[in-house]
């Protein structure tokens, strides 16, 4: 029987996604996870004042969000001193990199990035028809130096850093992104991925400058404020910008309960300085460890550490024996990164759950 053509794009991609879901291994193993620690979510919730103002909120889902996002908005935009229309809202960052690379870059175009970068940004790319230049990282960090280096060369419409980087954990300061910025082409786009920023102090992060159109810079509710299974993202960025992503959004993306959550959780700075504290204090537990395991573990400003392993092989075993052990656990697979695991701040009792496991599975390997 004859049917309609996928487009040359969509019938040349393979059929993979950026993530397994922990809810799939579940399926496929008949049994929940003990510890959820592979994804990055928060271990430590929502803010009660964000929990209160969704269950409420809940009560008028017969009607659409504001498609414009306003309230939620205007607060972002006071906080972080900038315009209201500077600031756009998504889906979470996952959506607004494809709006991005849907609004910037052609079939056949060049994209700069890092090998072993965030995978859904990857996913975007290939998505679009783009072409995914990369190079390696650099001592466990992104090699800022190359990436601009490589944009130039590729004549790249995009260039992608995430800065707290994932998978790695690295961090650079605003005088290293500063100089970046001075390297970037003038005719490509720089993203910079900040989901990871509220765990960074913030005398180290770069000021504002909203009237580059070189830039965009998207942050999440996803982390620090514990709202990944909301969706809850947004981007900052020069007027123009901000208007053409009106061009191909999708107005109602950001649901009224997730404004309504978002906006509340904003307005409880006490709970997310919270929830960064107690992140930090199990990321030494995790470098205690990984030193007692005879291990190391990356510095780390995001609220997951990467344990290495030393080899792709060892820290494919370990992570798959952890998995049967019910830990959910992710790793890169990138070489040169292959050989980390990410492990997630769990609450302490969900590190202590995981030391128990991680000692044991370690006597074997």
């Amino acid at each position: 029987m004859s049917r309609p053509s996928y487009s040359e794009i969509v019938a040349s991609l393979p059929s993979v996604t950026p993530f397994v879901g922990p809810e799939t291994i579940e399926r496929q193993q008949g049994q929940p996870f003990r510890v959820r620690i592979g994804a990055n979510e928060s271990a430590f919730g929502v803010s009660p004042r964000a929990a209160a103002a969704m269950s409420e909120a809940a009560r008028g889902v017969a009607w659409y969000c504001d498609p414009e996002g306003y309230e939620l908005r205007a607060e972002l935009a006071r906080m972080h001193g900038v315009d209201i229309d500077n600031v756009t809202l998504g889906a979470g960052i996952d959506d607004l990199l494809g709006l991005i690379v849907r609004m910037y870059m052609n079939p056949g175009d060049a994209v700069a990035a890092s090998l072993g970068c965030y995978p859904t940004f990857v996913y975007h790319v290939n998505g679009f028809g783009g072409r995914l230049e990369t190079v390696p990282y650099r001592s466990d960090r992104n090699d800022l130096m190359a990436l601009t280096d490589l944009a130039a060369k590729r004549k790249a419409r995009i260039l992608y850093l995430s800065n707290p980087d994932n998978p790695t954990g690295s961090y650079y300061g605003s005088n290293a992104i500063a100089d970046l910025l001075e390297r970037v082409p003038p005719d490509c786009l720089f993203i910079l991925d900040e989901a990871y920023l509220d765990f960074v102090p913030t005398d180290t992060i770069l000021p504002f400058d909203v009237d580059d159109p070189r830039l965009i810079r998207v942050r999440t509710f996803s982390k620090a404020h514990g709202m990944a299974g909301a969706r809850v993202g947004y981007a900052i960025a020069h007027k123009e910008i901000i208007r053409t992503f009106d061009k191909v959004r999708l107005h109602f993306g950001v649901s009224l309960v997730a404004q309504v959550g978002a906006l509340a959780s904003l307005r409880d700075p006490q709970f997310v300085a919270s929830v960064v504290k107690a992140v930090e204090a199990g990321r030494r537990d995790y470098v205690k460890l990984t030193e007692d395991a005879g291990i190391s573990a990356l510095p780390s400003q995001t609220n997951f550490v990467a344990f290495d392993f030393g080899t792709g092989e060892r820290a494919e075993a370990v992570m798959n024996a952890l998995i049967e052990r019910g830990v959910f656990l992710r790793k890169p697979a990138a070489p040169g990164l292959d050989r980390l695991v990410r492990v997630t701040v769990g609450t302490p009792e969900d590190r202590a759950i995981f030391s128990e496991l991680f000692r044991d599975v370690m006597k074997g390997m």
